[in-house]
């Protein structure tokens, strides 16, 4: 029978890391590595799947806190380091492990990253943003004008001081945005060991640092150059423009490849739009509200007539119930519903990625007055989370 316990010494968490990595086709990480590695693992957020006195299973959360629409910061749990051992597939570990997480999670919503996109919706998790993967032709990028501020290249001692301070400075301001834990930056500042010529610039603005930029430029065998966009983030419209200038001017580079929302005006910004390619659409933010009421009440609405949304969870029963949104907010109520629909859909809609009505003709919702929900959920730009865990 399978029992979920919750790790508790560092032997237990080296074995769960190397557990899921093994579930992911990687080897184990090697002692330099892990010592890196075992600073993100919190007390009480690792919990493992056995069967007798063997490890099976695996899952873990990281605590930070997320933006919601119209700019609230909740308490958030982002899910990682989930993996089975490939001889206990298809036996409930996974079920066991993810309905154990979630009844014990304190914050009152969580996400994820998929590594298959069937998996997570029976847990209660929606596809809820999704991103651009974009190539720029750097050969024929121009911008025209000059920078209003300055770019500076920093060493990497002080871009490992100075970037988890100006993250936090610079705040989370689009739905889906995390904040980052001691443990990822942790990690973020080991890849960036590891990684060949990865530079560092920020820019400054008439009040201070008010942006980054992480890059590195490889080289293939017709020698053409292809920079890689590993971690980039702005206060303000110039930092964004400025920043954006500095890597389109510099020399032997052929092509830029960045991740960004779907609305990401990145096109405009150039002589020609048609330099900027999106390559590929790709799911990002796999959402699961966990404390339904107090999600709903978080986030604002739009303008549109009150609507009554019936809520089904399988897993949290709790957040069963149908609830009033309007532009007011949103409260629990009697019946009857609008609308009714399962939790991980209401996470797909919960950020504004996806629409209601969208749901409905896919006859994965039933009801009526999806324009209004529609109205009542939309937001003005995107959701996107840039923090990868």
């Amino acid at each position: 029978m399978t029992e979920i316990r919750v790790l508790t010494d560092e032997a237990q968490c080296r074995a769960h890391h190397g557990l899921f990595r093994r579930a992911m086709h990687w080897s184990p990480a090697e002692d330099d590595k892990w010592e890196i590695i075992r600073q993100t693992y919190e007390p009480g957020r690792t919990h493992a799947a056995f069967e007798g006195d063997e490890m099976v299973g695996t899952t873990q959360t990281f605590g930070c806190s997320m933006v919601v629409p119209g700019g609230a910061v909740v308490p958030h749990a982002a899910v990682s380091r989930v993996g089975v051992r490939a001889d206990y597939t298809r036996r409930g570990v996974l079920s066991a492990l993810m309905r154990e997480q979630l009844s014990t999670l304190s914050e009152p919503v969580a996400t994820l990253r998929a590594s298959e996109g069937r998996i997570y919706g029976r847990f209660g998790y929606g596809l809820a943003g999704r991103v651009r993967f974009l190539r720029i032709d750097a050969r024929k990028a121009v911008i025209p004008g000059s920078p209003v501020g300055r770019v500076r290249m920093v060493d990497p001692d002080t871009s490992d001081k100075l970037l988890p301070e100006l993250h936090t400075a610079i705040g989370l301001d689009r739905p889906g945005q995390i904040s980052r834990w001691p443990g990822w930056w942790a990690i973020h500042q080991e890849r960036k060991g590891a990684a060949e010529n990865l530079v560092t610039v920020v820019h400054s603005g008439p009040d201070g640092d008010d942006g980054f930029v992480s890059y590195k430029v490889s080289e293939d065998k017709d020698f053409k150059h292809t920079m890689e966009i590993e971690d980039f983030a702005w206060a303000n419209a110039d930092a964004w423009r400025d920043l954006w200038i500095y890597l389109t001017r510099l020399d032997l580079v052929d092509e830029i490849h960045v991740d960004a929302a779907l609305d990401d005006p990145l096109n405009w910004l150039f002589e020609d739009p048609r330099v900027v390619y999106t390559k590929d659409v790709y799911d990002q933010i796999w959402l699961r509200l966990v404390d339904v009421p107090r999600m709903l009440t978080a986030r604002t609405y739009g303008v549109a007539e009150p609507v009554v949304i019936e809520v089904r969870d399988e897993l949290l029963p709790a957040n069963d119930g149908c609830y009033r949104v309007s532009p007011d907010g949103a409260e629990r109520v009697e019946g009857p519903a609008d609308i009714t629909i399962s939790v991980e859909l209401l996470g797909a809609v919960y950020l504004g990625d996806t629409k209601f009505s969208d749901l409905a003709a896919a006859k994965r919702i039933e009801g009526s007055r999806f324009d209004e929900a529609d109205a009542l959920f939309a937001v003005p730009v995107a959701p996107l989370c840039s923090t990868f865990f």
